[in-house]
Parts: structure tokens; C-alpha cells; sequence
């Protein structure tokens, strides 16, 4: 029988206190950050954590921050009790729940600006979202003050960008990043992805097709340009809008000198179906 109960903690009090006995009995502490409406993509994390950690802490906040004007902040799937239970099952040893008062409280003014693997892409299309996602994660990081924090290679940008971040400000902790997971046809794991209907949901699985033919394009030593092209061509095809279809570096994200791959490349897509704006992105084959 396995025990739904799972500790809690929404202030920055209980979560230290809780932590701090932790650390006093000599074990490592693991970070998960999340927006809860929990898949298995994010329960992976949770088990990267557990696999580096002796203790794991998953923090569910809807980081009002990262969301711009016209977006989906009050539509984003909730649901405590379902998260809650799928986190007890993986054995999260705290849920850390604060609400907008303890993290933006009246007269918060400060927020973080970033270059590097920030700018382009998603920045082009959102650009508030970086800004509220580090701002968002420096808080949590000072607050938990873990030893290692998961992110998904879903979010290749944000991950990187955090991971400059950390650098940057000096954080002493390591950032571990978890592998994609997909669906049975590639597409890979969201909680945005409850807004597709049966037609759409069909639709999405093109995505990862898209971006493995254009990964592989590169590889096969396929001119930047033209395979930049066909790809873009296939998605707009397939989907309702499409925001980019890009290569970058792979460690930097800078972009690369036109019809010309050099080094570890990923390329990376946003897409849109109805409602859903759907991101994915996957390494280039090693030549």
C-alpha cells in the first residue's frame, strides 16, 4: 500500500526548517521546480533527483512572471490533489507550494535580464519569458538552497539559460539535466498538451518527425540553408503556425554561419495547433 500522505510546506519557514533537518543529518538535497499538472515527464525528474539526492523537494508554482499578455495564466491545468498523489508515489520527500504573496509580495520590483542562449528563438516570440523564468528559479534556488536542480531537455533553451545563470550569480549547486520523454509517436510530454483535441493531438506527433529528418539532414552533411527550408516548409504544412525552426549550437545557441554546420548542433521548433503552442527539439547526430 502506498502512502498518499506527503509533507507540504508553502511558506519559506516550513521549507527551510524542513530542509535545514535534512542537512544537520548529513544528507543531499535534490530540487525539482514544476507548475504542477504533472506527466511523466516531470516524474522522471523527480527520479533523476532521487538517483543524485538522499532527499527531494518538487515546487509546484504557475510563475505568473513568464506568462505575457493574452497567454494561457488562468486557463494552465491545476490540479494539486492528482500531483500530489503521482509525487508520493515517486517518493518526494516534500512538496513546496508558495503562493504569488511569498514570492511576489507587494512592491516586488526586481527581476533578472539575460543575454547569451537567452536571446533569439523563444526570446523573438516571448520575450518577457526568460526574464520571469531565471527570476522565478533564483528565488526557488535561494529558498530550497539545494545540492543538485533537474530541468528537462524539453525546455533546451531554458535549460541552458539557467545553466548560464547558476554560472553567472555563482550558485553552488549543479544543474542535471533529464532526457526528453515522449509519447508513443514522439511527442514529447507537456502539460499544454491536455489543450490539443483528437485531430491536433494526431497533428503533434508530426513535430518530432519534422525535427529528426532535419537533424538527420544535417548530419548526412545537407546544405544549413536548404534543410532550414524543407523543414520549416514540412511544418507549416502540418501545423497551424510556425514560430521557428531553427539549428544552433548546441552549447551556446548561437547561430551558425549560413549553409554551414561546425561542431555539436540541436535544432529546435515552436509550433502552434489551436490553442497549443507546442516547443520540442532534439541533438543533431555526431558526424
Amino acid at each position: 500500500m502506498i502512502n498518499l500522505q506527503i509533507p507540504h510546506a508553502t511558506t519559506i519557514r516550513a521549507l527551510r526548517a524542513r530542509v535545514k533537518s535534512w542537512r544537520e543529518a548529513g544528507e543531499t538535497v535534490g530540487f525539482v521546480p514544476t507548475m504542477g499538472a504533472l506527466h511523466d515527464g516531470h516524474l522522471a525528474l523527480v527520479r533523476l533527483a532521487r538517483a543524485h539526492c538522499d532527499r527531494v523537494v518538487t515546487s509546484i508554482f504557475v510563475n505568473p512572471a513568464q506568462f505575457g499578455q493574452g497567454e494561457d495564466l488562468a486557463t494552465y491545468p491545476r490540479d494539486g490533489v492528482e500531483d500530489a498523489s503521482k509525487l508520493a508515489k515517486e517518493r518526494c520527500d516534500l512538496i513546496y507550494v508558495p503562493d504569488r504573496e511569498i514570492m511576489y509580495p507587494d512592491h516586488y520590483t526586481t527581476m533578472l535580464t539575460l543575454e547569451g542562449p537567452a536571446l533569439g528563438l523563444e526570446s523573438d516570440f516571448r520575450p518577457h519569458f526568460f526574464g520571469g523564468v531565471a527570476t522565478v528559479v533564483a528565488k526557488l534556488f535561494n529558498q530550497v538552497r539545494p545540492d543538485v536542480a533537474v530541468f528537462g531537455e524539453k525546455d533546451y533553451q531554458q535549460l541552458l539559460v539557467i545553466r548560464q545563470m547558476v554560472k553567472d550569480l555563482d550558485f553552488d549547486l549543479d544543474i542535471i539535466a533529464g532526457e526528453t520523454i515522449r509519447e508513443a509517436d514522439g511527442l514529447a510530454m507537456s502539460s499544454r498538451n491536455a489543450y490539443l483535441n483528437d485531430d491536433q493531438r494526431q497533428r503533434a506527433g508530426k513535430l518530432n518527425e519534422i525535427l529528426k529528418s532535419f537533424g538527420g539532414a544535417l548530419h548526412s552533411g545537407a546544405d544549413l540553408t536548404e534543410a532550414q527550408a524543407m523543414a520549416m516548409t514540412a511544418a507549416q504544412d502540418v501545423f497551424d503556425g510556425v514560430d521557428y525552426v531553427q539549428a544552433r549550437c548546441a552549447t551556446t545557441l548561437q547561430s551558425f554561419d549560413a549553409g554551414k554546420v561546425t561542431g555539436p548542433a540541436r535544432v529546435l521548433a515552436a509550433v502552434r495547433l489551436g490553442d497549443a503552442r507546442l516547443i520540442d527539439n532534439c541533438a543533431v547526430p555526431a558526424s
